[in-house]
């Protein structure tokens, strides 16, 4: 096959090989190939493109510009040097493992020397020494970059994980390209993560190869001039060359904090395409036509007053007329109502729900799990009572002949409000005259609901629910198509919940043992949660099958003790639940099967077992279960003494706040999105470069330009295009978000 040097943004990585010298055989190509796709949504091997590798970002920078001289280091400096070897030897520290260590110098080795240790362990543990021995003969000259520290000799010593830390840059022979050697020292160089087999310095040479051979025409620009002018943002081209191979004219904090030019070019570019495709979507919902023509008068809104249990909230208030103006719009509504725990979110859905039924509609609520379905079935029958709406409850669990009887009274419109999981978007379900669908704890669903509703003929107004507080940027981004209503205001008479993290010691647990005693006698209830349901060979963990026969049994035989978990059938949940509720079980020994919307008003002790294990915003779910009245409540969180700095950060900030938007924002920066969203189940989109956290001023000025060009849409032939743009590329459809 003949070489040819034409390559393009979207030439296959697999293809490279043939195409050019690019320090790419077939076998490695695969593995870059095959590398980058682990981490690229929606790719394999063979899809995987230039415009791919060059968007596989540098994870730092080292300004090797100008290196530090052994002499001059100071205990415990981060810094680059540029090494020459004087030995190299590994230590037997036994059962087939070894510290190798390297003693360099500078200077033309001459001055004093710094040591360089890392482990080698394993059945080709020999094998490897080998191969370090080979590389680090006397005379190699390699870069080491890290953090230095004094040792008792006077030595400086450098600790690392992996050898490939170290950049060799030539051998005792002197091997190596001159001109690629200029991409390794002497200025502000990219430090990759390794990907496959491929080292960072070798995957820095296939990027300066590639981007050589890749003119900028090449390079196609994906922003208006108008845009990039009014954004300062530089030129693709430039900002993925610069973006690897940095400038002299940026600073290296710049690059280390993503805020180059670079940077913030590629940054906004993603954002940007995500807004404007998040804009083009609501603005196809906003047009369609509703079948629910909703009329709200006084007379209406007194009717509902009249079966209302308590008076709203200021902000309860607030919300209701944004509801109320959504349904009466001949646009469908699709409105996410976020509030923290116990904010009064399932009244605000029932005004909803009611508003829709005056006006001789149907109405559907759909829960993540049966038990939370059957507490609001039971609610929402209590409440309305006294009106002439029939409640039901649906579910997988009812027997064939209940379920069928139910599905033939909904298709014939005898019932107005049905309460259910996702058996609720079955096939067999089917509405007379549907026009509300309240959707409770969205981000536990998969996102193709909606869809499925209207994909059989059923165009409602959707509201959407969720007691996990969203940050503003995860909210832009994961709801973008969404209009947002926020309760910011708890019911008067909620005191709030005192959070205290006990150490996994018998002194604490004893402590703990007292509070839940003092609690039950006093009349109140207590939730225990366990992570496990079960005993497991892979996690040092307790589990709530056998911690619940030990409390039971050995620490609070007095006392009655329930076990409610996830595997257990759907009618022996509802039963332990039915018998929490009455009061008859005062300790519930549970999983996070209680995590969202159980309501018990006297449970007033939630004590997390391994708290280290869970993320801030299940860890404030659960906190959420209790301090649901006037009594004092308590959230006790038992910590293992071995807990990361990270999980420490996490236990300290529940102690200190109960404000649910401070804890997810927090628990956004700690975690990313996608553990807090459940990316495959939210639709959360995995960002290359963007970080939701860091570029909030980016995000903002992105959805600004986007609605810009959206409202200029039928104007302007530039608008149009991004919009058709944004419409036909199958990557910028994000049908998965929302």
């Amino acid at each position: 096959m003949a070489v040819t040097s034409s390559i393009s943004l979207e030439t296959r990585i697999l293809d490279l090989p043939n195409r050019g010298s690019f320090g790419l055989g077939p076998l490695l190509a695969r593995k870059l190939a095959g590398g980058i796709a682990e981490i690229s949504t929606g790719k394999d091997l063979n899809s995987v493109t230039v415009e791919d590798l060059l968007l596989y970002l540098p994870m730092r920078y080292e300004d090797r510009s100008s290196f530090a001289s052994i002499r001059d280091l100071q205990d415990g400096q981060l810094a680059s040097l540029d090494l020459t070897v004087r030995f190299a030897k590994p230590r037997y520290i036994g059962r087939s493992r070894f510290i190798f260590s390297v003693s360099a110098s500078d200077q033309n080795d001459t001055g004093p020397q710094v040591l360089i240790e890392w482990f080698v362990s394993g059945s080709r543990a020999k094998q490897i020494i080998e191969y370090h021995t080979n590389r680090f003969v006397r005379g190699t000259r390699f870069i080491a970059f890290g953090k230095w520290q004094l040792g008792k000799l006077g030595i400086y010593s450098l600790k690392i994980n992996k050898p490939d830390e170290l950049e060799v840059i030539s051998d005792t022979e002197g091997n190596g390209d001159p001109a690629l050697s200029a991409i390794h020292v002497g200025r502000c160089v990219p430090v990759y993560r390794k990907t496959s087999d491929i080292r960072p310095k070798q995957l820095r040479e296939i990027l300066h190869r590639v981007l050589k051979e890749l003119p900028d025409s090449a390079i196609a620009e994906t922003l208006t001039v108008d845009l990039r002018q009014r954004q300062k943002l530089i030129p693709r081209p430039t900002a993925l060359n610069e973006i690897h191979f940095p400038s002299d004219e940026v600073s290296l904090s710049d690059y280390e904090n993503a805020r180059s030019p670079a940077h913030r070019r590629l940054i906004f570019e993603e954002l940007f395409w995500l807004a404007l495709g998040l804009s083009a979507k609501r603005g196809k919902r906003i047009k369609e036509s509703k079948s629910a023509k909703i009329k709200i008068d006084d007379a209406l809104k007194k009717r509902i007053a009249s079966v209302l249990p308590f008076k709203l909230t200021e902000a309860q208030r607030r919300v209701v007329k944004e509801i109320f103006r959504d349904m009466k719009s001949d646009a469908l509504m699709n409105r996410l109502l976020q509030g923290d725990v116990g904010s009064g979110k399932t009244i605000v859905a029932l005004i909803a729900m009611l508003t829709a039924m005056e006006n001789g509609y149907q109405t559907a609520l759909m829960v993540p799990t049966e038990i939370l379905a059957e507490q609001h079935a039971r609610n929402l029958k209590r409440i309305l009572a006294k009106s002439p709406y029939r409640i039901e409850l649906l579910s997988g669990s009812m027997k064939s002949g209940d379920k069928k009887r139910l599905h033939q009274a909904i298709a014939a419109g005898e019932v107005h409000a049905v309460v259910g999981t996702h058996a609720l978007i079955q096939e067999a379900v089917k509405f007379e005259k549907l026009g509300l669908v309240v959707i409770d704890e969205q981000h536990r669903f998969g996102v193709m609901q909606r869809a499925e509703l209207r994909s059989r003929g059923m165009n409602p107004d959707v509201l959407v629910m969720t007691a996990t507080p969203i940050p503003r940027s995860l909210a832009m981004t994961v709801y973008g198509d969404l209009d947002v209503s926020i309760i910011d205001e708890m019911p008067p008479g909620r005191t709030p919940i005192v959070t205290k993290i006990y150490a996994d010691n018998a002194d604490d647990r004893k402590q703990v043992k007292q509070l839940l005693a003092n609690e039950v006698r006093a009349g109140r209830q207590v939730y225990v949660v366990y992570p496990l349901v079960e005993e497991s060979e892979k996690m040092d963990l307790r589990d709530a099958t056998r911690r619940y026969e030990y409390l039971r049994d050995k620490v609070f035989p007095r006392f009655s003790v329930g076990l409610l978990h996830g595997r257990m059938k759907p009618e022996e949940k509802d039963e332990v639940m039915r018998h929490f509720v009455s009061g008859e079980i005062q300790i519930l020994v549970s999983t996070t099967v209680i995590e969202v919307g159980v309501d018990v008003p006297n449970a007033s002790v939630m004590v997390i077992e391994h708290a280290e294990r869970f993320g801030l915003s299940q860890l404030h779910q659960l906190r959420g279960r209790v301090g649901r009245g006037a009594k004092q409540s308590y959230c006790v969180l038992l910590a293992s003494d071995k807990q990361t700095d990270v999980a420490r950060e996490r236990l300290g900030i529940m102690e200190e706040t109960n404000d649910g938007f401070k804890i997810a924002e927090k628990d956004l920066e700690i975690r990313g999105p996608g553990e807090i969203m459940g990316t495959r189940q939210a639709g959360v989109p995995e960002f290359r470069v963007a970080n939701l956290v860091r570029d909030l001023d980016i995000l903002q000025a992105a959805r600004k330009e986007a609605e810009f060009y959206f409202n200029q849409s039928n104007k302007s032939p530039e608008a149009a295009k991004l919009i058709r743009r944004v419409q036909d590329d199958a990557r910028m459809k994000l049908a998965a978000v929302g």
